[in-house]
């Protein structure tokens, strides 16, 4: 499938955009189910050999919020771990942003969203 996270992640950002406008059932979405099932077989292979899993509860707690001069609240996105920089990445192309850092909020929505696509997903596994 793909091999670099930056490609896997896109794979996975546009099969999950996909997917959120089909409901669990729908013929259509067996394909776009099983793209993400075999891009998550994957990343279990790379966790599995990189010894690192940050859960999303772990990932929220790990990353700080910090206030900038503008008064904005941002992360850095180097304070982000790996793949859920990259995910969050992907699913901000096109967002503005401060030289300094994506918005926190932003960043806070980005993982809220994560969570429902996570349960559409499953719903849809379900319903296979």
């Amino acid at each position: 499938m793909v091999d670099d996270l930056n490609s896997r992640e896109s794979v996975r950002r546009k099969a999950l955009w996909t997917l959120s406008h089909l409901i669990p059932g729908d013929p259509k979405a067996a394909a776009i189910v099983d793209i993400l099932d075999e891009i998550e077989g994957q990343e279990r292979v790379d966790l599995n050999r990189n010894h690192q899993s940050l859960g999303i509860d772990a990932v929220r707690k790990a990353v700080l919020i910090e206030r900038h001069s503008t008064g904005i609240s941002i992360v850095r996105e180097a304070g982000i771990p790996q793949p859920w920089r990259e995910r969050f990445l992907q699913a901000s192309i096109g967002s503005t942003r401060l030289v300094d850092g994506p918005y926190a909020h932003d960043w806070e929505n980005f993982l809220t969203q994560w969570q429902a696509e996570m349960k559409h997903l499953d719903a849809h596994r379900s319903a296979r």
